[in-house]
């Protein structure tokens, strides 16, 4: 895990991979800030389908590198966006339907920026972080999935 300096010397507050449950509230506190008018959360769960299948649960793996990738994505978004503070932790190990996979916040002067900055985080997460999903299904079958 990653702890980084306040705002005033760099927007990441917090940044990791953990294999333990995710905190909503340590996530939200990272992104506190007197100067930004608007904070966005996203908390992604497993939810108990995919395409149509019902789905048992998930296991989550990540790449050695996965922590430094995602300071990257942060770095970038952060350089496109007026962000004030920013946090993202991502689970890995076995998930059940329900667990709380992912949570990402950001915190900007005005809202519409939060909005934007966190939608872009996450996304980016999904595509660039070397985090893999595998998913049982609930009749035994299983599935790899890319990012996230």
């Amino acid at each position: 895990m990653t702890h980084l300096p306040d705002a005033s010397e760099h927007p990441m507050r917090l940044l990791a991979v953990r294999d333990t449950p995710l905190s909503l509230d340590e996530v939200y506190a990272a992104v506190g800030d007197d100067a930004a008018g608007g904070t966005a959360l996203f908390v992604g769960t497993v939810r108990d389908h995919d395409g149509g299948r019902p789905v048992a649960s998930l296991e989550y793996s990540a790449h050695p590198a996965a922590e430094a990738e995602l300071r990257r994505v942060a770095e970038k978004v952060a350089a496109d966006f007026p962000v004030r503070a920013m946090a993202a932790v991502h689970r890995t190990g076995h998930l059940a339907v329900g667990d709380v996979a992912v949570v990402a916040a950001v915190s900007c002067p005005h809202r519409a920026e939060a909005f934007a900055a966190c939608a872009r985080l996450v996304e980016d997460l999904k595509h660039e972080v070397p985090i893999w999903k595998r998913q049982i299904f609930v009749d035994g079958a299983e599935e790899w999935v890319g990012a996230c």
